[in-house]
């Protein structure tokens, strides 16, 4: 049986840059994770000392120097968590520097969603590895064992995926928490009966907070995962 991790894997996304982190939390917390930000190389070395982390990821130049200098205080503290780079310049000699400072590998700016997903996946501990999009036990035991109603079902759930999709994005930009709410219960149900069950734990975390940024982000990300697994 498919099931989710009970606990999601938590991050630290050090990155200075606006728009890059707005991305990158997204696209993290769709994987899914628990995703914390910092800007600096003090901020991140603070968050570090006060929580544990499973994986970091982190810019290479910040305003406050180097990312390998993070490691290296990290290291001082006897913190070990593998960490990923992530730069726009990354040509053979600065990607071959970053790795000898200690990061496990180094992805370039910009990073597209599958290429990010792929590398949590290789650098997580197996228990923390992302939950596979479909629950085929789930869904099989509330059809009644039918396979054939699952794969119905599924066709006709990703069928009017996109329309919800749509509503619940259109509710959120106009701040219409009651809209928002309404269409995850329909598609928390839904993805309950398919067993979408990536989907659902960003369904959950999006009704814990219908109007956030960030949750709603991640809800778009993990349907168009969804979507493209047809």
């Amino acid at each position: 049986m498919n099931q989710l991790p009970s606990t999601p894997p938590r991050l630290l996304l050090v990155e200075d840059d606006p728009v890059s982190a707005a991305f990158l939390h997204a696209a993290a917390t769709a994987f899914p994770a628990t995703v914390v930000v910092a800007g600096t190389l003090a901020e991140a070395e603070q968050a570090c000392i006060q929580q544990p982390f499973d994986l970091l990821l982190i810019d290479a130049n910040l305003p406050d120097g180097h990312g390998g200098e993070l490691l290296q205080r990290l290291l001082q503290r006897g913190i070990h968590t593998p960490a990923l780079a992530h730069t726009a310049a990354a040509t053979a000699a600065s990607c071959a520097a970053l790795q000898a400072c200690g990061f496990v590998e180094v992805l370039c700016k910009p990073i597209p969603l599958a290429s990010l997903h792929a590398a949590l996946q290789r650098h997580l501990p197996a228990g923390l590895q992302r939950p596979v999009l479909w629950d085929d036990a789930t869904a099989l035991a509330a059809l009644g064992g039918n396979p054939e109603h699952v794969t119905a079902l599924r066709a006709l759930f990703l069928q009017e995926l996109p329309a919800q999709q749509a509503r619940i994005l259109d509710a959120a930009k106009h701040g219409d928490a009651t809209t928002v709410r309404a269409e995850l219960h329909k598609l928390s149900a839904s993805c309950g009966f398919v067993g979408a069950a990536q989907l659902a734990q960003a369904v959950q975390a999006l009704r814990a907070a219908p109007l956030d940024t960030d949750a709603t982000r991640a809800l778009d990300i993990a349907i168009q995962q969804t979507l493209l697994s047809r």
